[in-house]
């Protein structure tokens, strides 16, 4: 499985990566540090599944979001926001706007699992 990781915090990507090794989940990583970023990353090449946080520099994850879905090819792509947004108004907008799943940080193991193993089991 590919996962891009987008957040613009070095360690915030590698703590999602050591919950993707805690899982013991076969994965390669591809990371950006924001939206615009990611999108190139995206068209270079195909992905499995997006690990997304909220607030970054040059393009938002709610933005990249709303761009990915209004490309035909990545409609059904799971996107999963990792977030400290946890206002009912962002995660409202986030679910309007075609989030797979959404996990506010600081991040619980379980919760995690959960998601994932949702996403992997389809």
């Amino acid at each position: 499985m590919k996962v891009l990781i987008v957040d613009d915090s070095r360690y915030m990507r590698k703590v999602v990566q050591s919950y993707f090794t805690e899982m013991k989940l076969n994965c390669i990583y591809t990371e950006a540090s924001n939206g615009q970023e990611a999108l190139e990353l995206l068209k270079a090449g195909p992905v499995d599944l997006v690990m997304l946080d909220w607030n970054m520099p040059r393009m938002s994850g709610i933005d990249f979001l709303k761009e990915v879905r209004s490309m035909e090819q990545y409609k059904k792509l799971p996107v999963i926001m990792v977030t400290s947004e946890s206002a009912k108004l962002n995660v409202i907008e986030a679910f309007k706007n075609g989030v797979t799943a959404y996990l506010v940080k600081p991040i619980d193991g379980k919760a995690f699992r959960e998601k994932i193993s949702n996403i992997v089991n389809r």
